[in-house]
Order: C-alpha cells, then structure tokens, then sequence
C-alpha cells in the first residue's frame, strides 16, 4: 500500500531536517547548521489524527556541495517533487527572500497546485511581520512556523489533513524484518540499498562518506515489507573530521541496536582494517544476527576461493565466526536477494525458543565432553541446569554454584558446543550464569 508522500523542499539552512523532526516528533535527519548535509531524501511514516502520509527530507537546493555531489543532490530533490502528492515549500523568516528562494520557486511553479509555503524560523512576533514578503514568490501567504520551537503545528497539521486525507488509506503494514546495512566507507551499501528498492533511492559515488544520515527503505519482495537502514561509511574516530561524522556513527550504532538481522558489508577488493574489526566487535556486542556480505566478488572471485577468504575471516573477526557468509556484487545485482534469505533465516532462528528438557539435555552432553575446570586450591565450577529466558537473541539462564568461577574460555566453549546441538547455529546467544541459591551474580 502506497502512501501519500510529503516532500520538504527549499535551499540550504531554512530547517527542513528540523520540519521533518517536528511533524514525527522524533530525530531523523541530522539537524546542523553546515549546508548540505542532507543529501539523499531521508523519510519516514508520520501520522496526523489517525492519517498516514511518508515525509520526505531532501538536501538543500543550490547547494555547493564540498564534494562536487550538487548535480546527485538535485536530482534526488526532482524526483521527490515529481513523486509528491504535497511539497511544503520551507523558507526563512528571519533572512527574508533570497535569490536561491526565487530559484526554488521557479523550480516548483509547475507544481504550484499542490505546493504549500512554509515560512519557517518564526521564533518572535516581529519574524511574523517579516514573512508576509514571502507572498511575492507566487504561493500565496505563507504558514509561519517555528520547527526548533514547535510553534505553528496546530495551522500545518490542518493545512496537511485538508490536502491529503483523501488519499491515505490507513496506517501502512509493518515491515516483517528490518536490515541496518553497515561497513566502512565505499563498501557498496548504498549500491545495495537501490539494488533492493529498484530505483536510486540513496545517492552512489565513488566519493568516500557520501552517505552522511540513516535512510530507511522500504521494499517489498514476495508480497511482504521490508524495511532497510542505509547508514553513514565509518572510519577512524581520529580521523573523523567534524561533528557530522560523529552524528554519522552514532546513527550507525542506534540503527544496530534498532535492527533485527546486521548486513556487514566488506569490501573483498581490500585488505580487512581496524575499523571493520571495529564494527564486528560492535555488531557481536549487541548480540545481534548477522550476515557478513562480502561485496565486489566479482572483482576478487580470481584472486581467492569462497572457502579460503572465509578462513580469513574467521582468523580475523572470531568473534562473529558463527556468522554466515554471502558473496555478492550490488553493482551487478547478483546474490543480493540470497543475502536477503539468509537474513530472514537468522532472524527466524532469534525467535526460536527451545523447551528446558532439550536445554538441559544438550547441557548434560557438554558437560561429559569437557566440565568447567577449576584452578588448583580453589571450588569447582558446577553448571545445575538452565532454562530459556527470552529470544531475540535467545538468553539462556544457567543456574551454577559460583559465576565467578564460569572463565572466558569456557564460556566460549559452551556456546560454541550450544550453537551444534540447539537451533541457534548461526546467530548469536546471550548467557546469563545466577548463583542457585540467591547469590549475586553476572553475565
């Protein structure tokens, strides 16, 4: 079901990142007052009295963007006014009419009929007075608006009901999965995003950090949504070169934790760096199921077997060494959707519970390959039984005499040997070791 979609529209720093967190009452762009730092169009459900619509933030027209993306930028704007069923046309009270004004208003004369100017930045009674001037752009008079205060919500709510009730058709279907595809820069996850939404919907280029905010996707294969999280390259945090960057990974951390199913993506024309290792810890740490996705095959499949790069990189990254492996090209478009099964496979195996009886079998069979061993002079480390306490990632409560004396080695024997005998093969498990009787205890 498609829903009607609001695009904002207008130049550089008159608050469209802001308009878009005022009418969801969430952050979703990235609100910073360097210019261009919206490129690709960033949207997300919003909801108005019981209607739906997608809003949409574009970057900012006319921008002269650092890395000479001005061209892609624009052409993500066109087609957010091409597909609008509503554009809010987004100026600033505070500097009145600009030239760049009087070129965004020429750009949407031929969809004037479905365009609504906003004056935003009306922080004080005087920014009111200022915005009348804002009429000679041929829209009428324009909606005064503060975003960063939340003023004028009530006039925009109603203005956006009366023009779009018609054609919302109710709240849209949840999506059945979400995917946060994440890596370092100029891994091939925006060439994924469009390869899976069938259109270019988040820009490409060879440019290193192009992807700046987390764009969702939806998509739709076999009759069912899916929602993809495209997220900002990383690199280094000493090399990261203003606060937009740090914004960048602190999107790509929450979309980790928001996701059900990680597509790691890796380069295999390079060499596995620091920063990927980085990212796997991270992926690992939250116990999240996750597909490594190694992209470019078709540039290194002559310079190594599947078997072997996989040796790689389970030498290097051990602690997603349960993880399943996918080779695919984005470019091309190959395996892509192959990359997709196997998500929905790992995130079937999150929701699996597994009865107790079956637990404590496979705990008993454990303990007789190799029982926890204890240090000379000290107690015996005793694991009484368990039992499943949640899914997603399937939590596992083992009663024991002492946690302290469960050692790391040892737990990562146990899951590994776990992993062989319960569903959960591919996926990450989060134990929990509890005294039996009431004592303190730890993860």
């Amino acid at each position: 079901m498609a829903l009607p979609l609001v695009a904002i529209v207008g130049r550089p720093n008159v608050g469209k990142s802001s308009l878009l967190a005022f009418l969801t009452r969430q952050l979703v762009s990235i609100v910073e007052p360097t210019a261009g730092v919206t490129r690709d169009r960033v949207s997300a459900v919003c909801e108005v009295n019981d209607v739906y619509f997608e809003l949409v933030d574009t970057g900012g027209y006319g921008v002269d963007d650092c890395d000479d993306l001005t061209e892609d930028i624009e052409r993500q704007i066109r087609y957010a006014i091409d597909t609008a069923d509503l554009i809010l046309f987004v100026v600033d009270a505070r500097e009145g009419t600009v030239p760049l004004d009087k070129q965004v208003a020429r750009l949407l004369r031929p969809y004037s009929d479905r365009t609504v100017l906003l004056a935003n930045k009306v922080d004080e009674p005087r920014d009111a007075t200022n915005a009348a001037e804002f009429s000679r752009l041929g829209y009428g008079e324009a909606i005064c608006i503060s975003a960063l205060h939340y003023r004028g919500r009530a006039d925009l709510e109603e203005t956006l009901l009366a023009r779009i009730v018609d054609k919302s058709d109710g709240p849209p279907p949840d999506p059945v999965m979400s995917l946060a595809l994440v890596g370092r820069r100029n891994t091939g996850k925006s060439t994924f995003i469009n390869a899976l939404a069938g259109e270019e919907r988040v820009i490409v280029s060879e440019v290193a950090g192009t992807t700046r905010d987390a764009v969702d996707v939806r998509f739709e294969r076999d009759g069912r949504v899916f929602l993809a999280i495209d997220t900002a390259g990383v690199r280094k945090k000493a090399r990261m070169v203003d606060s937009i960057e740090h914004y960048g990974f602190d999107r790509v951390e929450r979309s980790i934790r928001r996701a059900d199913v990680i597509l790691f993506l890796i380069d295999s024309t390079a060499m596995l760096t620091d920063v990927d290792k980085k990212l796997g810890y991270l992926i690992a740490s939250e116990h999240k199921p996750c597909v490594i996705v190694i992209n470019k095959w078709d540039l290194a499949k002559n310079r190594a077997e599947t078997e072997t790069y996989g040796d790689y990189l389970t030498q290097l990254m051990p602690h997603l060494d349960f993880a399943p492996i996918a080779f695919v090209s984005a470019k091309e478009g190959r395996n892509i959707h192959s990359a997709v099964d196997l998500a929905s496979m790992l995130f079937k195996q999150s929701k699996t519970r597994v009865p107790t009886g079956q637990l404590n079998a496979a705990l008993e069979e454990i303990m007789a390959l190799r029982g926890p061993s204890a240090k000379r002079g000290r107690r015996a480390p005793k694991i009484f039984y368990g039992t499943q306490i949640s899914s997603r990632p399937p939590s596992l409560l083992l009663f024991v005499n002492d946690p302290s004396l469960i050692k790391q080695d040892y737990q990562r024997f146990l899951l590994n040997r776990l992993r062989e005998r319960l569903p959960f093969e591919e996926i990450p498990i989060r134990l929990v070791f509890r005294a039996r009787r009431g004592r303190p205890g730890r993860k």
